[in-house]
């Protein structure tokens, strides 16, 4: 619930993503493809991505003294995209995979239908579609017993999901999330 003490902001405006020198060029490219964005702006170590009407949604910064990251260091799990629908998700997945950008894991969480994919510098980024029609179904579905009991999601080919689609499945079915009892979040290969 939100407080009425700050004002809320309107929207998540960018991330920075601090890298190695060494790497700048392999994220700036990463991101650029990943995106399917462009350069708004660059000087010397730093560069400016967007795919919107917004100036950048993404900066890379270039710091000398960067180390890389220990994955198991607390901070920032993973930075989200939303698709418009399901079409445009498998679409930007097979025109990624073509590019050689292939996902690290697949999940119907229930309340979105995720991609992961990490950077090359192993942060781990989402594309993903609402599944659910309205804030009141997700949080029916966040605090019922089966995704107290499976918080992850359930695993899935997004090949086959193509598939499926293509041959005219029901869009209900193809984004339900099934039951597969019990899961912890051990079994997430991120």
């Amino acid at each position: 619930m939100a407080s009425n003490l700050v004002p809320p902001p309107v929207q998540i405006a960018h991330v920075v993503l601090r890298t190695t020198v060494e790497n700048y060029p392999a994220m700036v490219r990463f991101y650029r493809t990943f995106l399917g964005g462009s350069v708004s702006a660059q000087v010397p170590g730093m560069s400016f991505i967007t795919f919107d009407n917004e100036h950048h949604r993404v900066a890379v910064l270039a710091v000398p003294d960067a180390k890389p990251k220990d994955p198991a260091t607390c901070g920032l799990e993973h930075i989200s995209f939303t698709h418009a629908n399901l079409d445009d998700l498998l679409l930007a997945y097979r025109s990624r995979k073509a590019m050689g950008l292939n996902p690290v894991w697949c999940v119907n969480h229930g309340p979105t239908l995720s991609i992961y994919y990490k950077d090359p510098d192993g942060n781990n980024l989402e594309t993903q579609i609402d599944t659910l029609k309205n804030i009141d179904e997700i949080n029916e579905m966040i605090t019922g017993d089966e995704f107290r009991e499976n918080p992850v999601g359930v695993d899935f080919d997004p090949e086959e999901l193509w598939k499926k689609m293509r041959s005219g499945v029901p869009y209900e079915e193809l984004v339900t999330r099934r039951s597969i009892g019990p899961r912890s979040f051990d079994t997430v290969p991120l």
